[in-house]
Formats: structure tokens, C-alpha cells, sequence
């Protein structure tokens, strides 16, 4: 029983763990170049997160059910071919289905195939866990990154263009615009440069001091508690020691 607890526990760490405390975009600092580059817009930041998530959960579970197949010393140029195949099936699928996407997404499709999250993972987990285990963490990662892609995209296109335009991307979507911050050509509040790549950099920028802000404050917090801890059981010894001489 106790195992099985071990078992599950570990299951729910290798999804949650890459989704806020490792997440791959915010705190490992990993794919920040297709991030900033696809974010001008949620509908296109999602169809990334999709089409990530596809490469990776796919690459991942081939690479776990080949590892003990996969010679040592050919392992990494097997499994860019692996992740290259997926690719593949991906910018096919975007490119029949959602043109729209594929050609706002560009050559940054094309770079999955040496992307740092999906090569990292299938190195550092697939490679030495079982399928289950590797899909749970590729999920994570997944999850993990299109989360910080849509929060970079939701900021970015509602300062940028002052609205939140639907099915601009995805074809089955009724095209829809929400106005924010822009009503007429008369009334608009947004700025044109966070649709910028300079933008990109300054949203990210921000979204990583709020971060870090909050990890600072967390270890404040456990820093006062310990010293705290530390205190209370200090005068308790001391309590101790002087009823004891009294006695």
C-alpha cells in the first residue's frame, strides 16, 4: 500500500512539477525564442501549445518505448529523427487543415525538431522512465508551456492591438472581435509596441520579476517560520531548564 502511495505521489509530481515549479518557459528558461516570436496573438499562442504538445507527448512515449533499442552511442541523432517525424505529421496536419496557422507559426515549426524542451526531455526523462511516466511528464511540459505562452499572448495582443480577436487562426471558430481597449479609431488605449518583438521582451520581462518576486516572498516566509520555530523551542528549553533548577 505504501508503495502504491509512493507510486502515485511520484506519478503527480512528474505531471504538476513542470506546470509551476519547473515550468519550462518561466522558471528553466527554455523555448524563449518561439515564445516571444508566437505570441502576438492567443489564437496562434494555443495552435502552438497544441502542436508542441503533439511533438513532444508523441516524441516522448516513442523514445520510452524504444530506449532499450536505441543504441548509446547513436542516441541523440535517433531521436531528433523521431522528434523530426512528428514534426513532420504536424506541419502536414496544420498546413492541410489550419493554413492560417501554419503559415503565422513559420520556420518556428520547423525548429521543434531541435527545440531544448523536446530534445531535453527525451535526454534527461524519456530516455530512463517508462512510458506512463514519460507521458506524464511530456504532458506536464506541455501543459506547462502552452500556460506561459497564453499568458504572454493574452497580455500581448490585448496591450498591442487593444483587442481579442477569434478565429482569425482556426477556421471552424466564427471570427469574432472583443474590444478591450480599442472602441473606434477615436477611442483606442492600446500600444502598438507590445505587438512588437520588443514587446515580447518587455511582457516576458515582467511576467519573470512577478515570478521571481513571488519566489522571493515564499522563502521570506519560510525563512521567518524557521527562525520562528527555532525561537519558540529555544525558550522552551530555556522553560525547561529553569523549572528544573527550581525543583
Amino acid at each position: 500500500m505504501a508503495t502504491q502511495t509512493a507510486t502515485r505521489g511520484q506519478h503527480k509530481q512528474n505531471f504538476l512539477n513542470p506546470i509551476w515549479k519547473a515550468n519550462p518557459l518561466f522558471v528553466l528558461l527554455l523555448g524563449t525564442c518561439p515564445a516571444l516570436a508566437v505570441t502576438t496573438s492567443i489564437e496562434q499562442a494555443f495552435g502552438m501549445g497544441i502542436l508542441f504538445t503533439i511533438v513532444l507527448v508523441g516524441s516522448s512515449v516513442l523514445v520510452s518505448l524504444l530506449r532499450k533499442v536505441i543504441p548509446e552511442e547513436v542516441e541523440t541523432p535517433a531521436y531528433i529523427i523521431i522528434i523530426a517525424t512528428f514534426v513532420t505529421i504536424v506541419k502536414m496536419l496544420s498546413e492541410a487543415f489550419v493554413p492560417a496557422l501554419y503559415e503565422g507559426l513559420g520556420v518556428f515549426l520547423s525548429l521543434l525538431v531541435v527545440n531544448c524542451i523536446v530534445l531535453g526531455r527525451a535526454e534527461a526523462f524519456a530516455k530512463s522512465n517508462g512510458v506512463y511516466d514519460s507521458f506524464l511528464d511530456a504532458l506536464g511540459n506541455s501543459v506547462g508551456y502552452m500556460i506561459a505562452l497564453l499568458i504572454i499572448a493574452v497580455v500581448r495582443e490585448i496591450l498591442g492591438t487593444g483587442v481579442i480577436t477569434l478565429g482569425a487562426v482556426f477556421p471552424f471558430i466564427p471570427k469574432t472581435v472583443i474590444p478591450v481597449l480599442k472602441y473606434s479609431s477615436s477611442l483606442d488605449f492600446s500600444i502598438p509596441l507590445f505587438a512588437r518583438p520588443a514587446g515580447g521582451f518587455i511582457v516576458y520581462g515582467v511576467v519573470e520579476a512577478c515570478i521571481a518576486a513571488h519566489t522571493w516572498h515564499q522563502k521570506d516566509k519560510e525563512m521567518a517560520a524557521k527562525r520562528a520555530a527555532a525561537q519558540a523551542a529555544a525558550a522552551a528549553r530555556a522553560k525547561a531548564q529553569v523549572a528544573g533548577e527550581a525543583k
